[in-house]
């Protein structure tokens, strides 16, 4: 039986979260990167591999905060290597290693067990 505490159960929020069921519409680069916290008329989105997350009620994410760097993009790369640099907020990933990818499948598994999925970044 796997340990409870390395398996899926540690990415649970200690507070439950009421989730949306998940949208698919089709997000832009350019209107990703026009959700960066930055105007308060719009909400705040991080993409990881392609899906959008709102992250607006997360002041980590907003201007000043920790994770602003992450917010209007997809930085799948960055969160790969556990990197808050700006260059790497990049949305390539797939020539990481196993060991990366690994890393960037469990943020992904965490924020969809806490932030709802509005879209997908399309071209």
């Amino acid at each position: 039986m796997p340990d409870q505490e390395t398996g899926t159960k540690r990415f649970e929020p200690k507070t439950p979260v009421q989730l949306d069921p998940p949208k698919d519409d089709p997000i832009t680069v350019e209107e990703l990167s026009k959700c960066d916290g930055t105007d308060p008329s719009r909400p705040t989105y991080v993409a990881i591999k392609g899906t959008v997350f709102d992250v607006s009620k997360n002041a980590a994410y907003a201007p000043g905060g920790q994770y602003h760097v992450f917010a209007g993009k997809d930085p799948s790369r960055a969160l790969a290597t556990s990197s808050l640099k700006v260059e790497d907020c990049r949305s390539d990933w797939e020539d990481l290693d196993d060991k990366s990818k690994t890393v960037l499948d469990e943020w992904f598994l965490f924020f969809s067990k806490r932030y709802n999925i509005v879209g997908k970044v399309v071209s």
